[in-house]
């Protein structure tokens, strides 16, 4: 057996996100099955979190909604770190909404 883990196209996962996800197999094989840019937008959105309560909520939400089959965090307005494509109004709303709030 393999302890290869999957990461997102920016992001890797840290290491409290892939032990909760190697922790089910189901969930671990439901993960490996996502696009590398939907890995990635899971891992960016708990690397986003402030507060490690936050980040662990996260965490435990990745692997509610893999099992609900969710391929994309619920609620999120992507990854803003990638270089391959400029982000979307929504994100760029967000971006500055947060500046604001610096």
């Amino acid at each position: 057996m393999t302890n290869a883990f999957s990461h997102g196209i920016v992001h890797e996962a840290g290491a409290d996100l892939q032990a909760a996800l190697r922790a089910e197999p189901e969930v671990l094989a439901l993960w490996e099955a996502l696009t590398p840019l939907g890995r990635n937008e899971f891992i960016c959105w708990v690397e986003d979190a402030k507060q490690a309560p936050t980040r662990a909520r996260r965490i435990a939400r990745t692997c509610e909604e893999l099992q609900e089959g969710k391929k994309r965090p619920c609620c999120w307005a992507g990854c803003i770190h990638r270089t391959d494509k400029a982000p979307s109004r929504w994100q760029q709303a967000v971006l500055i909404d947060k500046q604001g709030k610096a």
